[in-house]
């Protein structure tokens, strides 16, 4: 099974279980769901594909992925296809960056049993805020607005990020550019479409305990809650959908900024807003799992909205408005399937490592697939077979992975590669501490 830094600090010492024991009847059964999924991902006891060079003996086991939220490798994957963009055209068009926060003392109310009716509410009000003024220009825009609830510091920060035309159609179908957005005048709109949220879904006790969080928010951000807008920028529609593929998909944490784990505490490094610098973060490995499984989303919740022209209502009634338009203005709709077309593990590592897992490490030819194993009710099963042969080496490694002898193994190798990560890192304490010495010593 593969390890990584993440995943060897979750099973180490019983982290992850210990976790569940402290904080029994707290964790949500996603998060559970969503764990398991990722510790075991990378484990050919889970489904595997079969893999044999054609000029010599060589076989190589690919093991099926996770698919996960919270594993960190599948994360990449799923940034790269991009699901939700991939049935979404894009307009050739300048879009803008725009970012809604909330007061930092209203966090801890998206945190309650309220949490998907609030976060759900939070992008439907910021989607319909923007949407609204460009409809008061005579215009409709295109909306894609993705949810942010962490931090540089993995504290729970829900913020909302969006891409925005600068423009759109009018109601006799012609573009109309503009070019300006009044985010300072906004700000105190958004604040108070929150603030109506929160008495609007909250029940009459809840909002009696919140409602000295109201009022401080309400006098603590006279100018309303902060809203970033970037100058535009024109950028390659493929370039722009890499990057919302990347930005917006993405876990609250990336494996390289975990920097030391020593059994008891991790560090990991964070950029603070406040100065541009990077720092460390050090914390009971209690609590930094506990900060990384709160940002994993509820089931069949989208973390990615479209509004306005982009979304699937407006598009279905402007389909020949959008023909018409595209004559005219030569602006076309750019097609997300073509443009970010789902790379396979192939690829995926040719580009990221420049090798080819399939080229045979002992002549060099190209692996041919064979055959592929997956789970069912439990247990390994023979999906499908390219000839006997095949049907028989798969059935022989079912037999295997299933067996008890694979499974002391697989222990062994797990135990053997935490120890190993434990150990890396504690080489590296010294040029760890020397690196961020002042930082640390403020802590």
């Amino acid at each position: 099974m593969e390890m990584n830094k993440l995943k060897a600090i979750f099973l180490d010492n019983n982290n992850w279980e210990n976790f569940l024991e402290i904080n029994k009847g707290k964790v949500r059964s996603v998060i559970r769901k969503e764990v398991e999924k990722f510790l075991h991902c990378g484990d050919v006891s889970n489904g595997f594909r079969v893999y044999k060079c054609e000029a010599c003996p060589n076989v190589k086991h690919v093991p099926i992925r996770c698919k996960g939220k919270f594993c960190p490798t599948c994360a990449v994957v799923e940034a790269q296809k991009w699901a939700d963009i991939q049935s979404h055209d894009m307009y050739r068009s300048i879009h803008r960056h725009v970012i809604l926060t909330i007061d930092e003392g209203l966090r801890p109310i998206f945190t309650s049993r309220y949490r998907k009716e609030l976060l759900k509410g939070l992008m439907n009000e910021a989607g319909r805020l923007l949407n609204e003024w460009f409809q008061s220009l005579g215009v409709t825009p295109g909306i894609v607005s993705a949810l942010h609830t962490f931090g540089s510091k993995l504290e729970f920060n829900p913020h909302i990020h969006m891409l925005v035309t600068m423009g759109g159609v009018t109601k006799d179908g012609k573009w109309k550019q503009y070019d300006y957005i009044p985010y300072i005048k906004l700000r105190k709109q958004w604040q108070t479409v929150v603030l109506k949220l929160i008495r609007r879904v909250l029940s009459e006790r809840a909002k009696k305990q919140v409602q000295p969080l109201l009022q401080a928010a309400y006098k603590n951000n006279p100018d309303g809650f902060y809203i970033h807008a970037p100058k535009r920028s024109q950028t390659r529609v493929k370039g722009l959908l890499g990057y919302i593929g990347r930005y917006m998909k993405r876990g609250p944490i990336a494996l390289h900024r975990i920097i030391m784990y020593d059994g008891e505490s991790v560090c990991f490094s964070y950029q603070d807003k406040r100065d541009g610098e990077w720092k460390v973060e050090e914390l009971p490995v209690a609590e930094f799992i506990g900060r990384l499984v709160r940002h994993i989303p509820d089931e069949q919740f989208k973390m990615v909205r479209h509004y306005g022209l982009y979304s699937r209502r407006i598009k279905t009634l402007m389909k020949e408005v959008v023909k018409q338009f595209q004559r005219e203005a030569q602006r076309v709709l750019i097609n997300a399937k073509k443009m970010i077309k789902p790379v396979g593990w192939r690829e995926r590592r040719i580009e990221s490592f420049g090798e080819d897992p399939l080229e045979c490490s002992e002549c060099g030819n190209v692996m041919e697939f064979r055959g592929i194993a997956v789970l069912i009710k439990g247990h390994l099963t023979l999906q499908f077979a390219n000839d006997v042969l095949a049907k028989k080496y798969i059935n022989r490694e079912i037999d295997y992975i299933e067996s008890k002898t694979y499974e002391y193994k697989k222990k062994e190798a797990t135990r053997k590669a935490i120890k190993k990560y434990r150990f890396n890192w504690d080489q590296r304490e010294k040029e760890i501490n020397e690196r961020y010495r002042v930082h640390l010593s403020n802590m």
